[in-house]
């Protein structure tokens, strides 16, 4: 929620007592007038017209008719979030984390929220030539984007997972910061997870000496020398399929750079600094090879010295749904300078420790819009009179609230338990059973918290009634931003399928590592009674995943393909309601948190082996699937 001088929601007040009463205007039946008479009575009429416009003209005054929800200080306030970091960090770790998570959440209240929504406000712009007829393709952000990249350096929302002071808590740190700062940050989230996945993949090549200073200024607090990164890999034929889709070619030069010519269709955060793209080699016969063992990866400069563009031409910026605030742009390279970073062919491999970064900063914004839209209704829950009471006394409101934050919850663990993951791998402290895990869970949880994430804000938005659909109470931003976390950095199927190549390229056992994984939460979850319904059905739901799996096996690789999304919400259910038992069965643990996980696991938490049942990925449902699809159109007659 947000106010600012130029954009306030509604003033505060009260509904005004009804003076109808005393302006009802006498009877005059059976009353004879003379002329006097009449003029009085006329009089009378006009004073009793003039009484009737004052309601009126008094509501125009006070104009408020509810009140709007507030928030405070967004890390005292989420509770899974303290409990979670008080059972996990070490004690000194944990003190000075602490300190500075509390500083900051007062930060976003007073300072940064407020910038947000000027952001939000103040779109880009983009200038393509100057008063004087040149072409300049300046890009013109509002000052609070250009701020919030400074805050974003002093607060080393990218430094704190590259430092390590905490070891293997500093990533968890750094996720737990963006988290907290995403909501508030007028879409700058954006830009930062590039940002963080440059940093990472530079790191990953053993930051070679060309790629020193970059990444210097990647990981800087320092807000004067703060760089910002983007990720331009989507063309003209769009899509997740880089493989085919694209297009552009590298040319070297005799000074060993090289120089890239081609279209980028989709390039998010257009006025950062820096960015890493793909591109195919030209050989010396002016050929280029094809498939993904033809691209490379390409580190480039957006500006030269001077701040002129890197042989870089600005066609349009994209007009989207949601996340307005941030630059996205469709772009030509004219012979753009650039740095071959990673061997020839081998660009898709190298550009994947991006991917797994901007993914994880997917299920980040992801849980903090959940957590956002439900810190404001359950608020506005308290202040809201509906049918003579408040509506956190109505039974059925609360229960549709809880609902949203037991999959809130749900979502939280899971991110937490990737970022700890990832802490480890960083550290050198990781098993080789804690990588395969990482590598399976990052892709199963940015395909399902985005989905999650859709349907509770939309569900929230729900909860405010008709306020929740105007847009100058800010809902509708949040509804819109979060949208994008089902598509960006890969579709909830285009995912599904990665999670199975997870399984194929570790011959299966990673399926061993999860399973195995589960099985040692529980056993350590067995002393609480409370939880064994839980465990009980988590049990159920692993002897129902390893029939499929057994049942898929004998049945071929497309049954596989086609349960692959329900696969993936099976994985994302079970080991998020494994994480929710955990969680409860610490000593200290509450009975929301009990009954967190004991709500979470009635779902259905299996749904590739009920769909296995009901004949979904049999050939006979495929053509139908089509039918279904194409009944009635043109192409209907052709698809049996």
């Amino acid at each position: 929620w947000r106010s600012s001088a130029a954009c306030k929601p509604w003033q505060l007040g009260r509904f005004l007592p009804c003076i109808w009463e005393r302006c009802q205007p006498p009877s005059c039946k059976g009353i004879n007038t003379t002329v006097g008479q009449g003029q009085q009575v006329r009089a009378q009429e006009k004073q009793v017209s003039e009484d009737l416009e004052m309601p009126l003209a008094r509501r125009e005054m006070e104009t408020l008719f509810q009140e709007q929800p507030e928030t405070g200080n967004q890390y005292l306030e989420d509770a899974l979030l303290r409990s979670y970091l008080k059972t996990h960090l070490p004690p000194k770790v944990l003190e000075e984390v602490n300190q500075d998570l509390e500083r900051f959440g007062n930060r976003l209240l007073t300072k940064i929220k407020p910038l947000g929504w000027e952001c939000e406000l103040n779109p880009p712009v983009f200038q393509q030539y100057d008063a004087w007829g040149r072409r300049v393709d300046q890009i013109v952000t509002c000052s609070a984007w250009r701020r919030m990249k400074e805050i974003a350096a002093e607060e080393g929302l990218i430094a704190e997972a590259y430092e390590r002071r905490y070891s293997n808590w500093s990533r968890l740190h750094q996720a737990v910061k963006l988290y907290l700062f995403s909501s508030s940050s007028g879409g700058f989230s954006c830009p930062l997870a590039m940002t963080d996945g440059a940093a990472k993949v530079i790191e990953s090549l053993g930051i070679p000496v060309s790629l020193k200073n970059a990444f210097d200024h990647l990981t800087s607090r320092d807000p004067k020398k703060f760089w910002t990164s983007g990720q331009w890999m989507t063309e003209r034929k769009g899509g997740s399929d880089v493989a085919n889709g694209t297009e552009t070619v590298a040319r070297k030069q005799p000074d060993g750079t090289y120089r890239l010519y081609g279209f980028k269709w989709f390039t998010s955060a257009a006025d950062s600094d820096v960015t890493l793209t793909l591109a195919r080699v030209v050989d010396a016969e002016g050929q280029w090879p094809q498939g993904s063992s033809g691209l490379s990866l390409f580190f480039l400069k957006v500006r030269d010295e001077e701040g002129k563009l890197n042989s870089i031409q600005v066609q349009r910026l994209k007009d989207k749904l949601g996340t307005r605030q941030m630059a996205t742009a469709e772009l030509w390279l004219h012979g753009a300078k650039a740095e071959l970073i990673s061997a020839e062919g081998r660009g898709v491999a190298s550009i994947s420790n991006m991917l797994n970064i901007t993914r994880i900063h997917n299920v980040i914004g992801a849980v903090a819009s959940m957590r956002r839209m439900i810190s404001l209704s359950r608020d506005y829950a308290r202040r809201r009179v509906a049918f003579g009471k408040l509506l956190k006394d109505h039974a059925l409101h609360m229960q549709t609230i809880a609902r949203m934050e037991v999959q809130t919850r749900g979502a939280f663990l899971l991110l937490m338990e990737i970022v700890r993951l990832l802490g480890l791998v960083e550290t050198n402290m990781a098993s080789e059973q804690d990588q395969l895990l990482l590598r399976l869970l990052i892709p199963v949880a940015k395909l399902y918290t985005g989905k999650q994430a859709s349907a509770v804000v939309v569900e929230a938005m729900e909860s405010f009634g008709g306020q929740g659909y105007m847009e100058d109470t800010g809902l509708p931003v949040i509804v819109r931003d979060t949208l994008v976390l089902s598509i960006w950095e890969g579709t909830t199927n285009i995912l599904s399928l990665d999670v199975l190549r997870s399984l194929t390229k570790s011959q299966g056992q990673v399926m061993g590592v999860f399973l195995s994984t589960v099985q040692k939460k529980l056993e350590l979850a067995s002393s609480t009674a409370k939880l064994e319904p839980a465990m009980e059905r988590i049990r159920g739901a692993i002897r129902s995943l390893v029939q499929f799996t057994q049942a898929a096996g004998s049945k071929g690789a497309a049954t596989m393909e086609l349960a692959a999304r329900d696969f993936s919400y099976t994985l994302a259910r079970i080991y998020a309601g494994t994480l929710l038992i955990e969680h409860a069965a610490r000593p200290d643990a509450s009975s929301t948190d009990i009954s967190a996980a004991r709500r979470w696991c009635n779902q259905e938490l299996c749904p590739v082996a009920t769909e296995l049942e009901n004949s979904s990925y049999e050939a006979e449902e495929v053509l139908m699937d089509s039918a279904l699809v194409y009944e009635g159109s043109p192409a209907g007659g052709s698809r049996l």
